[in-house]
């Protein structure tokens, strides 16, 4: 039987600690989500002992239902001369309570000495303390070894040391880390050879690498060449200085190139999609040369290339795109483009034949939206009624006769004050509204929902959730083109929406229509009014 390389994603915690790189906690219980249906083993939602935020996600995903993935929380050892019962960081991973917990701790004596600031004695015992502690309240324990190839390379004895620690209390995985990320793949698997001469045969190894050499996807495949079974990293390599070992790339590299068990098959065709989903809730643009999903991974640009592709894939491809959830793109070619926006669809789960009149209406919309600057990874919700529109089954819930949105500051020492006003056709009633917001989005959204809920009461279990703005033309300054994403949510269900527009308020003003428009839709289908 095929080896089984288990995945263990920090996207949410390690992940955010990337320059520019930021979730709200609803952000985080999407991605969270998402990954669980990959097929991620280990989902680590944050560090609970650090900030409020993550110990609210915590609390907010007791209530949902992961099929695939365990939720872990993040932390240290316990401090120097406290019993863990007493380290307010350990109790806050309890409190949080998760099934899974990981706990870092010093393997290189320099860090032990210079940035703790206490005895080689005492970190050894952190070490086993913490995780014998944590054995009482979870059910799987985790220690990562933190910096443990750079205190190999200088005191190997000591580094060995701590990982017997862990694994004497009773750690289930021992996690080579190399936080400073700067190994190179020969001496990662020399030490992991090292570390196995010592270490029980039974006791699984994992692997934890920074990218500052550009050597984390291939520090991750030498230690899974040499046996490790336990991967961490993140979705597009997120993560602090350059960035976390990248799980889009380290997943089909160990199924398609090493020929492991790692996620179902037949849910590595969805990696494209994870990914650019999370690079749109994390408001970065994705990579187009990202190997294996981006949009340039299977670009073809004229001459003998392209020649040679369209007559055999395999001459200029090393995988077939579709297995990862991308397409070939034949840059000189207008069919191609017609082919894009086909497999475009398909990523969405639509089947779409180019030869009917509905598919070709849903093609020709597609093309203008995408030029437009619409991406639909993150706004499943505008996507859903993008078809519907396209194929004539889609309701007017009530129509737009006009709207105003006035800010006014009096002075500098008091929040400038947004309203909106808002004249809408209700069921063939005429509804002028107004209201105020923390600015004028919030302003637009309160009126909008005003004008609404003595029709559609369920709007007030509706609210906005998250909103992000991306500048689609930076060369424009001010005058540039703008997209907006929005996440709202009922309580049952969270759902994204866009728009795109040259006025940052009717960008705002599509994707907050959008947004109802779907919530009064699913509740007509549920049989709710």
């Amino acid at each position: 039987m095929q080896r089984l390389v288990k995945v263990y994603d920090t996207t949410l915690r390690d992940g955010t600690q990337g320059e520019g790189v930021s979730f709200s906690m609803e952000d985080k219980v999407r991605i969270a989500q998402r990954l669980d249906a990959l097929g991620i083993h280990y989902i680590e939602g944050g560090w609970p002992g650090s900030n409020p935020k993550d110990l609210r996600f915590f609390k907010r995903v007791q209530d949902a239902v992961f099929k695939t993935a365990k939720i872990t929380a993040f932390g240290a050892t316990r401090r120097p001369g406290l019993r863990p019962q007493e380290d307010p960081n350990l109790q806050a991973l309890v409190e949080a309570g998760p099934p899974v917990v990981t706990i870092f701790g010093k393997s290189w004596d320099f860090h032990v000495t210079s940035a703790l600031g206490t005895t080689l004695e005492e970190n050894v015992a952190m070490i086993g303390d913490s995780v014998a502690y944590l054995l009482k309240h979870f059910e799987e324990v985790i220690f990562d070894a933190e910096h443990f190839f750079d205190g190999f390379k200088r005191n190997p004895g000591y580094a060995i040391q701590t990982l017997s620690a862990a694994e004497a209390a009773g750690a289930h995985c021992l996690v080579l880390c190399d936080t400073n990320g700067g190994s190179l793949p020969h001496e990662v698997s020399e030490i992991i050879r090292e570390v196995k001469k010592v270490v029980k045969p039974v006791t699984p190894l994992g692997i934890h690498v920074h990218n500052d050499t550009e050597c984390a996807v291939a520090n991750t495949l030498a230690a899974v060449a040499e046996g490790v079974n336990h991967v961490q990293g993140t979705i597009n390599g997120y993560g602090e200085r350059c960035g976390n070992a990248n799980l889009v790339s380290i997943i089909p590299n160990v199924m398609l190139k090493l020929g492991l068990r790692c996620l179902p098959e037949d849910h590595l065709r969805d990696l494209r999609v994870v990914s650019r989903f999370v690079s749109e809730l994390a408001n970065r643009k994705p990579w187009q040369a990202q190997p294996y999903v981006g949009d340039s991974a299977f670009a073809h640009k004229g001459g003998i290339h392209v020649s040679a592709v369209l007559k055999h894939p395999e001459t200029y491809e090393h995988v077939t795109p579709e297995l990862v959830g991308n397409h070939r793109r034949v840059l000189v070619s207008e069919l191609a483009g017609q082919s894009n926006i086909l497999w475009k669809a398909k990523e969405y789960g639509i089947d779409l034949d180019k030869n009917t009149p509905d598919a070709r209406r849903i093609l020709e919309m597609l093309k203008r939206l995408e030029d437009e600057g619409f991406q639909f990874e993150g706004a499943e919700a505008s996507f859903e009624l993008l078809m519907e529109r396209a194929l004539g089954n889609h309701r007017t819930y009530f129509d737009l006769e006009g709207f105003r949105v006035i800010v006014e500051e009096d002075n500098g020492d008091v929040e400038p004050v947004a309203e909106a006003t808002v004249r809408l056709r209700v069921k063939g009633i005429e509804e002028h509204t107004a209201a105020s917001g923390n600015g004028p989005v919030n302003a637009l959204d309160h009126a909008l929902r005003k004008a609404l809920e003595e029709f559609y009461p369920n709007l007030r279990e509706m609210s906005l959730l998250d909103y992000k703005v991306r500048i689609l033309d930076e060369t424009k300054g001010t005058a540039a083109k703008t997209r907006v994403l929005i996440t709202s949510g009922d309580g049952d269900e969270t759902w994204g929406t866009v728009g795109v527009a040259d006025n940052i308020i009717e960008a705002s003003w599509r994707a907050l229509v959008d947004s109802i428009e779907y919530k009064l839709r699913r509740d007509e289908k549920q049989g709710r009014r």
